[in-house]
């Protein structure tokens, strides 16, 4: 659940003399003006957190979409066949190209022998034909077409070969560090493969990064050529949270679904890699989201460039440096155990001018029940320059009696 700012909880900073940091309590109160709210918050008890499901599939992995918490997995580092799950990445690129403006959802691609040729699940495009980036797009996101995925990785590459060096640079720039491609849809190759925890870090990367062109993946049925295809996540017909990602499936590498769902301001994504079948690979995604928005929550505690805290800055133009985060800090934590947590900042004992905004000068340290479950850097909010050479010497001297 997202905390409206308005009934975020208090921040109390206990300050000591020539200490190392400063402390913060986190109250995990909500406004005083609902009295049976708060009646009703304080009669609640911690629900237990059981073992996460047994889930049918070689490797899988849950997690929640703002925090990045890992809430269940299996072999999420083993290297496994993704299938047509690789088209999240010609997808990632595609939108890419589109942002930068290098292509158009309008322009025209015209199809080659090879993308026309191509086996497996097709969109049924024909060769010498000319047709738009945008049905391209779906006909590789819904469909799964094997051609339109190659039709588009020569319009943006050269070639596919080429597409596959720039998929892999993609890879490394998003941390993708157990990943390697070799093309673009999927096919079964010894040099193609990846990880649960690779595929999630990208369906994070697709959410969080294109947020219009990700309802593409929520789309149920495309129609081309006279020819309609229903989209193959059966979790977009069962569960209404659910809005995307893909399927994939091969013979060596069984049936697969990266899936997301948002219930709430909660957003959890999950990976099944290897079930028996395409009924399996939706039951065992769905057993992963049900086990996640039941047993868990999450919270954005602070906002990126917010003031947490100001601190002493000496020798500079200003006497107060502000300290936030960078980016919003959320947590997942267990249901019912919001009032748990406690929060604490350690800030440098003497900071000195210039500061510039960005840079480190503490840290903040989130913990449940004792369990540490974040810590992020403390950063200056703003540049704060030297100040006049009165103002050096004036603080040397205070320093000295300091």
């Amino acid at each position: 659940m997202l905390i409206n700012p308005a009934t975020a909880p208090h921040i109390h900073l206990a300050r000591h003399r020539m200490q190392q940091g400063a402390a913060i309590r986190l109250l995990a109160m909500l406004l005083l003006g609902s009295t049976s709210l708060m009646a009703s918050f304080i009669s609640q008890a911690a629900i237990p957190v059981p073992n996460p499901p047994v889930v049918q599939a070689r490797a899988f992995i849950l997690e929640d979409f703002h925090s990045g918490r890992v809430l269940a997995e299996k072999n999420a580092h083993e290297r496994m066949e993704p299938a047509s799950l690789t088209k999240l990445m010609t997808a990632y690129i595609v939108f890419s190209e589109l942002r930068s403006r290098s292509i158009k959802m309008d322009e025209r691609v015209r199809i080659s022998t090879k993308a026309w040729r191509t086996g497996g699940s097709k969109m049924f495009i024909e060769v010498g034909k000319f047709v738009t980036v945008g049905d391209l797009l779906k006909g590789m996101i819904v469909q799964s077409g094997n051609d339109a995925s190659i039709a588009l990785a020569e319009h943006v590459a050269g070639s596919e070969d080429a597409f596959a060096s720039l998929m892999n640079n993609y890879a490394a720039t998003l941390g993708m560090k157990e990943t390697h491609y070799v093309n673009s849809t999927g096919l079964p190759n010894p040099e193609h493969y990846t990880t649960a925890n690779d595929l999630v870090l990208l369906a994070r990367a697709l959410i969080r990064d294109f947020p219009e062109d990700y309802q593409l993946f929520s789309i149920h049925k495309f129609t081309y050529n006279n020819i309609s295809q229903y989209n193959r996540n059966k979790l977009l017909w069962r569960d209404p949270s659910v809005d995307g990602l893909k399927t994939g499936h091969t013979k060596s590498a069984g049936y697969c679904l990266v899936a997301s769902a948002k219930r709430h301001d909660m957003r959890l994504i999950s990976v099944v890699l290897g079930t028996h079948s395409e009924t399996a690979r939706a039951q065992e995604s769905q057993k992963l989201l049900n086990y996640g928005f039941r047993f868990f929550e999450t919270h954005r505690l602070y906002t990126a460039n917010k003031a947490l805290t100001s601190t002493r800055i000496w020798k500079g133009a200003s006497e107060q440096l502000p300290l936030g985060l960078q980016q919003d800090l959320y947590v997942t934590i267990p249901r019912k155990q919001y009032d748990r947590l406690n929060a604490h900042m350690n800030i440098n004992a003497l900071i000195m001018a210039p500061a510039s905004k960005g840079q480190a000068y503490g840290t903040l340290e989130v913990k449940l029940e004792g369990e540490k479950i974040a810590v992020r850097p403390l950063v200056a909010l703003r540049d704060i320059a030297q100040g006049s050479l009165f103002q050096r010497l004036s603080d040397e001297v205070q320093l000295l009696f300091e």
